[in-house]
């Protein structure tokens, strides 16, 4: 197939869409299901559950476990991202701001704003991570920097 004529069943399906047929057959993603990255690979000492079983193509989807007393690395990355926290409390850096949150939360993260979540609890904080991240590598703009274990305060200090 040429890419004119990709093209122009592209349009042809976007004149006739209907909804009830193109729904995706999962609709319903089990948390228990979630594939746990190692730590190794994502450079974060967080445990974190992917859910690429989510058919939705402008979000990504996670499962994040910060075990009492532990704190992510210190990340920033194009795309915005929600946390909603399950279970658990402690608190973020989120650029030079530092906010507490506690179960039933939602902790908002801006595009490239240096980020790190801290457990402060007594129980393994749980929570849900909702980021447009498809939505930016579908555009080829998505990125993600890690400065690792550090604090915000520690790698504004390293910078000058």
């Amino acid at each position: 197939m040429s890419a004119f004529e990709a093209w122009l069943e592209s349009a042809w399906r976007m004149k006739h869409f209907r909804p009830g047929e193109a729904m995706p057959d999962a609709l319903v993603s089990r948390s228990a299901d979630a594939h746990w990255l190692d730590p190794a690979m994502t450079g974060n000492p967080s445990r974190i559950g992917v859910l690429p079983e989510v058919p939705s193509r402008t979000m990504e989807f996670y499962v994040q476990e910060l075990p009492t007393g532990t704190a992510g690395d210190l990340q920033r990355h194009r795309h915005e991202s929600v946390h909603y926290v399950v279970g658990g409390q402690g608190h973020s850096e989120i650029g030079p701001r530092t906010v507490s949150w506690t179960r039933g939360d939602l902790i908002y993260t801006p595009p490239w704003v240096w980020h790190r979540h801290y457990n402060d609890g007594s129980e393994t904080v749980r929570m849900l991570l909702v980021e447009n991240s498809r939505l930016l590598e579908s555009l080829g703009i998505n990125e993600r920097e890690s400065a690792g274990e550090v604090s915000y305060d520690e790698f504004v200090t390293r910078q000058r």
